[in-house]
């Protein structure tokens, strides 16, 4: 398959078919519904001719994401995408609910059947553009700017992570948890320990946060504080070992667990929910890192956040510095819909369904 750049304007657009491997099956039809195929070959068989515009759009208010992948994707498998007359938005434009995003102009036999292709395309690359657009705009919502680690590595099948990591881009995370989710943007990915690593050396947190600085001495050292339960207790520890090396600490304390903090402090109970990161432990901890001269060792928060849960603990000022954030930003709630509007020129549509011009669409020439 030859590598094929997209013209934007006189630009290359940096995403291309080498960028995304796709299956040779697609032009096959594999992954298209059987009713899209079975249209192909009618109107290859009866209206040869007839030249069809489809537009895309969706409902809600979103960041675009997959509009270097549909083009790569007409390029290697519509029949003479050269003659296809097409208009694009580009990755990362914000788009209003309905508003079109893509108009495919040609025989339908030529791109049709790639119709649902498109749709999922767009739908799951948007969704994960959106979510994580959301929670960043969250995490600034205080005024300071704070770092988004997109985390969803555990959340969905592996074959998703580059797709979901340039979407996550897109939507405004550079900070990534795998190698594959930084593929089609040129980095690298980023993190320092799980709790298996804390395991190893039987909860011993300084034990095992030496191990990882003797290892990855170039790397920042975050030490995770959560494996037994006692966050305080164990930042407390790896603080007063490394000093000024420790540039943080991260709290990953599950939501269906009471840090020991809350053991020894009684008396602060009765008037919120105590499980999980919340933040009266978040609070407690930076009080008692700060007592202690630590006041460069930076927070990171994780577990179960989302953009409404990050605005209310920017709202109370909550001690975080950056966030960890999984299966909230996989919710895959945009769905987009192509519909055939006009036929040879005309207005011919379902009931309900129109062309809807957008100025702001960019014609794409196709090789």
């Amino acid at each position: 398959m030859k590598e094929i750049g997209l013209k934007l304007e006189g630009k290359i657009k940096r995403l291309t078919n080498k960028t995304f491997k796709f299956d040779e099956r697609v032009g096959e039809g594999w992954f298209s519904a059987v009713y899209f195929l079975k249209t192909k070959e009618i109107a290859e068989k009866y209206k040869p001719d007839n030249v069809v515009t489809m537009q895309f759009f969706q409902k809600s208010q979103s960041v675009l994401c997959g509009t270097d992948e549909v083009l790569a994707l007409l390029e290697t498998f519509a029949t003479k995408p050269e003659e296809l007359e097409v208009y694009s938005l580009e990755d990362g434009d914000k788009v209003d609910p309905f508003e079109t995003v893509m108009t495919i102009k040609g025989p339908y036999q030529h791109f049709g059947f790639l119709e649902g292709v498109i749709d999922g395309i767009f739908a799951r690359r948007t969704s994960v553009a959106t979510n994580v657009y959301e929670v960043v705009k969250a995490a600034k919502s205080s005024g300071v700017e704070k770092p988004v680690i997109f985390m969803g590595d555990r959340d969905d099948h592996f074959m998703m992570q580059s797709g979901d990591g340039y979407a996550a881009y897109i939507g405004g995370s550079k900070a990534q948890a795998t190698h594959a989710m930084n593929e089609w943007w040129g980095k690298r990915g980023m993190g320092t320990m799980p709790h298996a690593l804390i395991q190893l050396f039987e909860g011993d947190v300084v034990e095992a946060t030496k191990a990882y600085k003797e290892t990855y001495p170039d790397d920042g050292l975050l030490a995770l504080v959560d494996y037994n339960n006692d966050v305080i207790t164990d930042s407390l520890k790896v603080a007063r070992a490394f000093g000024n090396e420790l540039e943080g600490v991260r709290v990953d304390t599950s939501n269906h667990l009471i840090d020991k903090y809350f053991n020894r402090h009684p008396e602060v109970l009765g008037t919120f929910d105590p499980r999980g990161v919340n933040p009266k432990l978040l609070f407690a901890l930076r009080e008692a890192l700060d007592i202690e001269g630590f006041q460069h060792v930076k927070i990171v928060a994780s577990g179960g956040f989302d953009a409404k849960r990050i605005e209310r603990y920017e709202r109370i000022g909550a001690p975080v510095d950056m966030y960890g954030v999984g299966s909230s930003l996989l919710n895959i709630h945009i769905g987009f819909t192509g519909d055939s509007v006009t036929l040879n020129g005309q207005p011919q549509a379902k009931t309900g369904r129109k062309l809807r011009k957008n100025d702001r669409l960019q014609k794409i020439d196709l090789n």
